[in-house]
């Protein structure tokens, strides 16, 4: 409620100057209070001719275990929002199934593995059938996630895969060397501050990252053969330097991506929902979101991030988002850590 007003607040002081400046009296607006419950809320975006339901459950943005980027305002926990709705849509008996909307170049290796483990314990308990279904980006550690599920129709214009590891580091030593500055460490062991920026990394700290990379690579290797029928062989490591196949870390087109088995068939996301509702035995089931009270779901693609709404006297209604500004999310932000990401 607070949040409410104050971008309220915000927004006819804005308006209130514009109109100022332009000689005109200043307009009355009706603040609409909104629920300061943050609890999820189901919302309908496509009608049906039953009871049953079929679920939009979202992965988007860097996928972490924390609540990250925005500006005066943090993003939610994308682990934390995902757990939530996947509970959800698996206490809803009348949920028949449940549709992945995937935009997501990866994010961390525990919370793309997490997200997956929590699809399969899903389809396990509940016996409901998951669809992913890629939109712009479904790359690395939102690739794993998706191999969770039953069944995925790619966008043909999508970029998908970038099966992989990725492990980034930075060091200033020279930097500060020019600057006259000395960076030391005092520390129980000779690895405890390997990967540190202030000094060049050595070989011994280098080849254990290396053998960690290679263990989650591993693991991502077993998820992709355990759940794509995937037309290239496994192969083995390290990777030649000249190899470019399906595990090299590379993309493809959503329409490619099906013909290596990466994904099932090409498609919308109206063509997902319509294969859900077909393995879910629900032909006539409406399509619903889970939404916080102030997001907006008006429609499949719609995003849960708007703000309130404001009405003038006249009875416009307009969703304004003041202070909701998303910063992008950059290496250099980034936490340290192993990544399932796509940087391109």
């Amino acid at each position: 409620m607070f949040l409410s007003i104050v971008r309220a607040v915000a927004l006819c002081g804005l308006l209130s100057l514009s109109v100022a400046s332009s000689g005109c009296g200043a307009p009355s607006f009706l603040i609409t209070p909104i629920s300061s419950s943050t609890r999820l809320q189901e919302r309908v975006v496509q009608s049906g001719t039953s009871a049953d339901k079929v679920a939009i459950v979202e992965v988007e943005g860097m996928l972490m275990n924390a609540r990250v980027g925005g500006f005066l305002q943090a993003q939610e926990n994308k682990v934390s929002l995902f757990t939530q709705q996947m509970r959800a849509a698996a206490r809803d008996k009348a949920v028949k199934a449940v549709v992945l909307r995937v935009s997501s170049p990866g994010g961390t290796v525990t919370a793309s593995d997490t997200m997956y483990e929590i699809l399969k314990e899903f389809r396990r308990k509940t016996g409901k059938p998951v669809i992913a279904a890629t939109q712009e980006v479904c790359a690395s550690g939102a690739y794993y996630v998706c191999c969770g599920a039953d069944k995925s129709v790619a966008q043909p214009t999508s970029v998908v895969g970038s099966i992989g590891v990725l492990m980034s580091t930075m060091e200033f030593e020279g930097a500060l060397a020019k600057l006259g500055v000395r960076a030391d460490a005092i520390k129980s062991g000779p690895l405890k501050d390997m990967g540190s920026p202030y000094r060049a990394m050595g070989e011994p700290e280098r080849q254990v990252m290396q053998e960690m990379v290679d263990e989650y690579f591993n693991r991502f290797l077993d998820v992709v053969s355990s759940n794509r029928p995937i037309q290239e062989a496994r192969p083995s490591l390290p990777l030649p330097e000249d190899y470019h196949g399906v595990y090299s870390g590379r993309v493809f087109s959503g329409a490619r991506a099906v013909e290596l088995g990466l994904a099932d068939q090409a498609g919308r996301l109206d063509d997902a929902i319509t294969m859900a509702k077909q393995m879910g035995k629900a032909k006539g089931a409406k399509v619903i979101m889970y939404k916080r009270p102030y997001g907006y779901g008006g429609s499949i693609y719609a995003s849960g991030d708007s703000a309130p709404r404001l009405e003038a006297q006249s009875g416009a209604q307009s969703n304004v988002s003041i202070l909701q500004l998303e910063l992008p999310n950059s290496r250099l932000l980034l936490p340290s850590g192993f990544y399932y990401l796509w940087e391109p």
